[in-house]
């Protein structure tokens, strides 16, 4: 049994691959097989020509709607705990995660100028969408840790589906893109940042191949098991929990502040216009 591989569901059990990419997916190009939205592609090739991974540098990798939002505050909390141990004065109750944890190809790289991350604070902690056969060289190539989070595939779908009702409703009211063309097009490996299968097996297979690299996580296991895999995350990311963290109760300090109730609520997820979508509030881009 590998380390970082979750014990309580056995899925990625698919060994071959999806389909090939056929079709657009609302616009989406097919990038080495992968369908990526073209109007992040200026930032997806500059970073992949200027991104210098750091070896202490954090990635988290995902497919959309799977959990992105959710992950992305668990892992600022955790790295970003002895900097915020007032949990009342969190900045995760004021500022969305997308902004504490930015899209490294979708936004920092998506402009004019190549930004300047040599100064930030170590450990980076990055996002990306990206598989993994996609991520620059420098990231492969140093020791620098991904934590990659898939879900059931279809959850995933039907969470896709909802989102883009509510970020493309007038093309699903024409029909012209109807949930049963969506589904056959998902099915068959046509999804934003797809195939969805190819995406997944990207991760797991490094996940086995370099488990101190990769740490391979289920959405339905952390959604079960919250406080067992906040310790895991911890250990794999080097900031374990002290005795003294688990006899004040940090872990479940931190399982609260990142539960879907909590940030959910919260006014920032609800009013605030994403970064990543103009327009789109979070509280649809945060739908898990």
């Amino acid at each position: 049994m590998v380390a970082n591989t979750s014990k309580e569901t056995n899925w990625p059990k698919r060994e071959t691959s999806s389909p090939p990419f056929q079709r657009k997916e609302v616009g989406s190009i097919n990038t080495k097989g992968f369908g990526y939205p073209p109007r992040f592609m200026h930032g997806f090739l500059s970073f992949q020509r200027n991104f210098q991974a750091h070896d202490t540098d954090i990635l988290q990798a995902t497919a959309p709607k799977v959990g992105t939002t959710w992950l992305k505050a668990i892992l600022f909390a955790l790295m970003n705990r002895v900097c915020y141990p007032d949990l009342q004065q969190h900045p995760l109750l004021t500022k969305n995660s997308h902004e504490l944890v930015p899209y490294l190809d979708m936004i920092l790289y998506n402009k004019e100028t190549v930004p300047d991350l040599d100064h930030s604070v170590s450990p980076r902690l990055f996002s990306t969408h990206l598989s993994y056969k996609l991520l620059p060289t420098s990231i492969k190539d140093s020791t620098c840790k991904i934590v990659y989070l898939c879900r059931d595939p279809k959850d995933t779908f039907v969470s896709y589906w909802h989102f883009l009702n509510k970020k493309e409703p007038q093309m699903v009211k024409n029909k012209d893109y109807s949930f049963e063309e969506a589904y056959d097009m998902f099915t068959r490996g046509s999804s934003a940042y797809g195939p969805y299968w190819d995406h997944v097996l990207s991760y797991w297979k490094e996940s086995i191949e370099k488990p101190q690299k990769v740490f391979f996580l289920k959405f339905e296991d952390l959604k079960k098991h919250p406080i067992a895999h906040l310790r895991r995350l911890a250990e794999f990311l080097g900031c374990p929990f002290s005795l003294e963290e688990e006899a004040k109760g940090t872990v479940d300090d931190i399982s609260r502040l990142c539960s879907f109730d909590n940030l959910s609520n919260l006014d920032v997820n609800k009013n605030e216009k994403s970064p990543l979508l103009t327009g789109i509030r979070n509280n649809i881009v945060s739908s898990r």
